[in-house]
């Protein structure tokens, strides 16, 4: 009989685990949290120490008896879940349901899913960290307490159906004061002057113009433009001065959380949600051939560059290996952490140096490989030498006129092998000699206008949330996710705009709760929740501080009127009557509504899905296929609508022709809004036929129709009838 229960939070993490433990350990999963704070009350006492009432979360108890069960049989209680915040709360919640059964609970950690990482987290078990709980259970009750007591007054206030919450409205902040950044934006126009070049030896060059009598030029209008290069075809081009230097460009640190994020966005768009979900499967295990279960890369919550000595050790070994000598710095690179980051485990890395993305691509799908891969070098680049880069600058004199040239050459790329640039690389200047005389091949002056602040995507808006100090890279998933739920903003093009309802319950917030959205606020209470962690600042005297300032903002709120109770105003007017448009809450979500109803009956709905770009191509007109949100849930089609309407036939064709009379189409498996199945004819709108029945490929015997097997209910047997209305031909369906 086992004499071990070992916790983790999922079934695949279990699995992974109990490959590598004896007979002596039985390896069970928690499915997560087990307990939270009630759904339908606010579940904490304000007035007694913000004492908690935690309840199990339902689905949870059948999974809470099994762990009881089992706890009852061992010797001892290993509880293995994440090495954070949240994974010491699992782990605080399960010690308080299973100690009853077993008292001798104890906690083990590790980065990565290994024998070697496991073999050591089972030699130093320990006991909960109840600092470290301290600090995610204020985490909770503080968003516990602004959600509960911020969204009721919005509803009472402004509008059923709106949320606050405190990094959530912050990310929304930031969108709307970009959007307000971009509509106040003034555009002015400007002009530049280039120069195309030769000197005595190929190749030919640009050159832009920098400085006019040595003061650095701003050419607003095309009169000043044309009148410099008009002055500019009677001047000889000289090379004034050469300038070379040898530029050692180091290595960026390995990924983090936040900047996996952002890189995986920025090559591949991935969501963050995406992001982090194909990275927990890495890390949970993947199977690998004979190697069985695989833990691919440790753990992916850390905002820590930290490195362990036995992996900088192993990582240099496979650089040697691989690339050789010159391409291993003479000692390991460390890596200093930013001053707000977490150093309770390390960066994100390989857990195996024997398995490169080549190794294992058979092994990974698609993204999961492009995933590993992004890991795996930008970890690998982390350890390899730098690269050397000779950079060449011209000044060239034309007159009064000063134009400049820049080119570089990589002299020994170092870790760009594997981490090459995209930007400013390739121009290569001749080998001119200082003093020549360049020959002039054309002079081009352009246009430009000034740009706005681009809007945020989802890279970005982690990148900023990040630079802030708000947050924590593990929770931007599910608040990016939220923000547009709520239909405070939706995302055109991968870029956020806030709605008019973002914009004005922003406002409102802002007006009314200024120290809850201030931005340095927000992320002190970042750094609070550290020192919580580290037992350095009492979690109910926080609390205390914090709830006081909630507590006086919603007062005076309070005492303020209710917005106009019918509705929301919106920005903009009536399409058919010009009368202002107001937000409403509708069944079926929010949508804006004309204030001149019921003369006027103008709506539109709020729910903008947005069009996903996929790498496959359209086989009618080679256009770029994406997917798109219609009436009954996700399709893939042409992104040239309405020029070519071909779309995807992604459900299943059962090669059936369509019983209506006249109809060239087929039956293929549809699903509804709610996910259940059903056939309908493959020309939809334009044939509507439909049926929850299966279609049976062979003629009806009394008018040649496709069969239907029906089922009815229970207690009847199975039939098949003509799937013709006008027939009514029957028969028992065969005994399967």
């Amino acid at each position: 009989m086992p004499k071990t229960l070992v916790i983790v939070e999922s079934p695949a993490k279990a699995k992974t685990i109990n490959r590598y433990l004896g007979k002596d350990y039985i390896v069970k999963a928690s499915m997560g949290h087990i307990r939270d704070l009630p759904k339908t009350k606010l579940g904490v006492d304000v007035e007694d120490k913000f004492k908690s009432q935690y309840q199990l979360i339902p689905g949870r108890k059948n999974v809470v008896g099994e762990l009881q069960k089992a706890a009852g049989k061992v010797d001892r209680v290993l509880l293995a879940a994440d090495p954070d915040r949240e994974g010491e709360a699992i782990c605080w919640h399960l010690k308080q349901v299973l100690e009853k059964y077993n008292p001798n609970i104890f906690r083990i950690l590790f980065n990565e899913i290994t024998i070697n990482a496991i073999t050591e987290a089972l030699r130093h078990s320990r006991h909960i960290d109840e600092d470290k709980f301290n600090a995610q259970q204020t985490r909770r009750i503080i968003d516990r307490l602004v959600g509960y007591l911020i969204s009721p007054l919005l509803w009472k206030k402004v509008g059923r159906g709106l949320s606050a919450g405190r990094v959530q409205s912050i990310a929304v902040r930031l969108i709307c004061e970009r959007e307000k950044e971009i509509k106040a934006f003034v555009q002015e126009e400007y002009w530049s002057i280039t120069a195309s070049l030769e000197a005595a030896v190929p190749p030919p060059f640009d050159a832009s113009l920098v400085k006019i009598e040595n003061k650095k030029i701003h050419l607003e209008k095309e009169e000043q433009a044309l009148s410099i290069v008009e002055e500019l075809k009677n001047q000889p081009f000289i090379l004034d001065d050469i300038q070379v230097k040898i530029k050692t460009k180091t290595p960026p640190p390995p990924h983090i959380t936040s900047t996996l994020q952002q890189e995986a966005f920025r090559t591949k768009r991935f969501s963050v949600r995406k992001t982090m979900l194909l990275a927990q499967k890495l890390y949970e295990g993947k199977e690998i051939g004979e190697r069985g279960l695989e833990g691919l890369i440790t753990y992916m919550r850390t905002d820590s560059v930290r490195i362990s000595q036995d992996a900088l050790e192993a990582a240099r070994a496979a650089i040697l290996e691989k690339y050789g000598q010159e391409y291993v710095p003479k000692s390991p690179r460390f890596y200093k952490n930013k001053k707000k980051a977490q150093d309770a485990h390390e960066a994100i890395r390989p857990t195996s140096f024997n398995l490169p993305p080549d190794a294992v691509q058979s092994y990974l799908n698609k993204d999961e490989l492009f995933l590993y891969t992004l890991i795996w070098n930008r970890f690998m680049a982390s350890q390899m030498s730098a690269a050397k880069i000779e950079e060449t600058e011209f000044d060239i004199r034309a007159g009064r006129f000063l134009f400049k040239s820049k080119g570089e050459v990589i002299r020994f790329d170092g870790f760009m092998r594997l981490f090459s640039r995209k930007d400013g690389e390739g121009k290569i200047l001749p080998l001119g000699v200082k003093g020549e005389t360049l020959k002039l091949l054309k002079l081009d002056p352009k246009q430009h206008f000034t740009q706005p602040p681009p809007r945020y995507t989802e890279g970005t808006l982690v990148k900023e949330l990040e630079a802030r100090g708000i947050g924590r890279p593990s929770t931007y998933a599910p608040i990016i996710s939220t923000i547009q739920g709520r239909v405070y903003v939706i995302k055109d093009q991968g870029k956020f705009i806030p709605t008019d309802l973002g914009l004005f319950v922003n406002d409102y917030l802002v007006e009314n709760f200024p120290d809850l959205m201030e931005f340095k606020f927000t992320a002190r209470l970042e750094e609070a929740l550290d020192t919580i962690a580290e037992g350095q600042t009492n979690w109910q005297e926080y609390l205390k501080t914090y709830y006081g300032l909630l507590d006086q903002d919603l007062e005076k709120a309070m005492q303020k009127d209710s917005i106009k109770p019918q509705g929301i105003p919106a920005e903009e007017n009536c399409p058919e009557c010009g009368k202002q448009l107001v937000i409403k809450e509708g069944r079926y979500g929010r949508f804006k509504a004309c204030t001149g109803y019921p003369d006027c009956s103008y709506k539109q709905s709020m729910i903008k899905k947005e069009s996903k770009p996929l790498e496959e191509t359209c086989p009618e007109c080679g256009s770029q296929m994406v997917e798109r949100q219609g009436k009954f849930g996700a399709f893939v089609a042409c992104s040239n609508y309405p020029e070519c309407k071909y779309i995807k036939k992604e459900a299943k064709d059962t090669g059936i022709s369509c019983p209506n009379n006249g109809c060239e189409g087929t039956l293929i498996h549809r699903k509804t809004r709610r996910g259940k199945l059903f056939y309908g004819c493959s020309r939809f709108p334009k044939c509507k036929y439909a049926t929850w029945d299966d279609p049976q490929n062979k003629p009806c015997p009394k008018c040649g129709r496709p069969f239907l097997l029906k089922k009815t209910r229970a207690k009847e047997p199975v039939s098949i009838y003509c799937g013709n209305e006008e027939c009514d031909y029957k028969e028992d369906a065969p005994e399967e």
